[in-house]
């Protein structure tokens, strides 16, 4: 409680009300970082429109292509295991080094595949890789970046995971299943490379106790004219009220003074895999032809407008606040859901099953709109910014390895809860988002314009 007491007085003496430059290594860094999340997207639309060309080109039953399309999300919890220790270990750039070597290599063994054992090894290394990179990526980019513009810049990640499914989305109609795993790396060849010219994050250096170090990058993200002290003030503070509780171990997560943390890192991942996004944005072309609706044109039209819509949130989160943008997502992707429901429900009615098509049209379109605007990206932005630095690691790894065992068991059983209904299997997940506009209202924190520090005094003061 001392430490907590002495850093709240210290962020009061540091206080100062300047606005920080958006400066060209700002940019840099953010764009550099951002590119695995291209990655990251080309994953999880890689099984949206290549289904049929690869079963049929490799004789897969459809267990075994639910296998393949699930073995990214299994890897990417082995990857979430890791992602935050390795982080705070090695640091951000080396981590994603790593990352970059799964990704690189697995999308190689896909594009080479001859049968299903290299198929699944690689898109098991593509998901340990994307699961690395899933951690490190809010997070650094929210230790970069001044509060202002936090919110916007980490969006930028959702930004990039979309433009990669609109590119597999768009090219899969055209493109072999081959040549779309080459496309998916080519990012990670530009990461590797451009991770040499960016700097560390500037509170892993003053964790890391070079503190000259952490100012000189501190002083180059923020412009030569402004002032860092207040803000390297806050951060030495936050970083020894951190080693006064060092000595954190898994147990220590589940105490009191976390809970209200952990409950809204967790529930917020839970919420996001369980809503229905992990078979419409892996197995859309088949929801299309299910319903009769032509796939190429479905698939043509969501590549074209996910991105936009990424855009959107990225302008709204530092203007409407997490809160507000989330319970709008949720509650757009609820109605998205209902309208799933009600079309593949009314299917075989005679008279009404013509409506099919276009509701599930509709329905998908949606909920792809309302999902890029802020079910996909905000709970991984609250996630980087709740969590104090004592606790970071162990919690950021149980968090994502949440997300990414949920959506294991999403995306395995998706295929499965279609063939024992389709109108039942939306229902479910119109409940779920609906769910998530309660546990929103009730439990999450409006974190816009705060700094990391400040975060963690509206918690302590609660």
């Amino acid at each position: 409680m001392e430490g907590e007491k002495n850093m709240e007085k210290g962020l009061l003496l540091a206080k100062k009300e300047e606005t920080a430059n958006t400066t060209p290594l700002l940019i840099f860094s953010t764009f550099i970082i951002v590119s695995a999340s291209f990655t990251f997207g080309a994953a999880i639309g890689y099984t949206a429109d290549t289904m049929s060309s690869i079963m049929s080109d490799l004789d897969l039953s459809l267990a075994q292509f639910s296998l393949f399309g699930s073995l990214s999300t299994f890897g990417g919890m082995i990857g979430a295991i890791f992602s935050a220790k390795a982080a705070a270990a090695f640091g951000h750039k080396m981590t994603l080094w790593v990352a970059d070597l799964f990704c690189i290599t697995g999308w190689l063994a896909i594009a080479l595949a001859k049968n299903i054992i290299w198929l699944d090894m690689g898109r098991f290394l593509v998901g340990i890789g994307v699961g690395l990179i899933s951690y490190v990526v809010p997070v650094y980019i929210a230790e970069i970046t001044p509060k202002h513009v936090r919110g916007a810049f980490t969006f930028s990640n959702q930004l990039l995971q979309n433009c990669g499914v609109a590119v597999v989305y768009y090219f899969g109609n055209f493109l072999s299943w081959r040549t779309l795993a080459i496309i998916g790396s080519i990012p990670c060849w530009i990461q590797v490379i451009g991770l040499f010219f960016i700097p560390e994050s500037p509170r892993w250096l003053a964790k890391k106790g070079r503190d000259k170090e952490c100012e000189e990058v501190l002083q180059k993200l923020r412009g030569r004219r402004y002032d860092i002290v207040p803000e390297a003030c806050e951060i030495k503070i936050s970083v020894e009220v951190s080693k006064q509780n060092s000595n954190i171990n898994i147990r220590s997560l589940f105490k009191k003074r976390y809970a209200h943390q952990l409950t809204i890192g967790i529930g917020l991942m839970l919420l996001q895999q369980l809503c229905g996004t992990a078979g419409i944005s892996s197995y859309g072309s088949t929801l299309f032809k299910l319903a009769g609706f032509p796939a190429r044109i479905g698939m043509m039209v969501l590549s074209l407008i996910v991105v936009p819509k990424s855009l959107m949130g990225l302008i709204l989160v530092d203007r409407w606040g997490r809160r507000p943008l989330l319970m709008t997502s949720a509650f757009g992707l609820c109605l998205s859901c209902i309208t799933l429901a009600v079309a593949f429900g009314v299917k075989d009615v005679p008279g009404i099953g013509k409506i099919t098509p276009i509701f599930c049209f509709i329905g998908i379109l949606s909920f792809t709109m309302m999902f890029a605007i802020g079910m996909g990206a905000l709970p991984w932005i609250i996630m980087s910014e709740i969590f104090p630095m004592d606790i970071k690691v162990l919690a950021g790894s149980l968090v994502t390895i949440a997300n990414w065992f949920t959506g294991w068991i999403a995306n395995y059983g998706f295929n499965f809860m279609l063939v024992w209904s389709p109108s039942g299997t939306f229902i479910i997940s119109a409940i779920i988002c609906g769910a998530t506009i309660v546990f929103t209202w009730c439990l999450v924190p409006e974190t816009r314009r705060l700094t990391l520090e400040e975060i963690q005094l509206s918690f302590v003061n609660v």
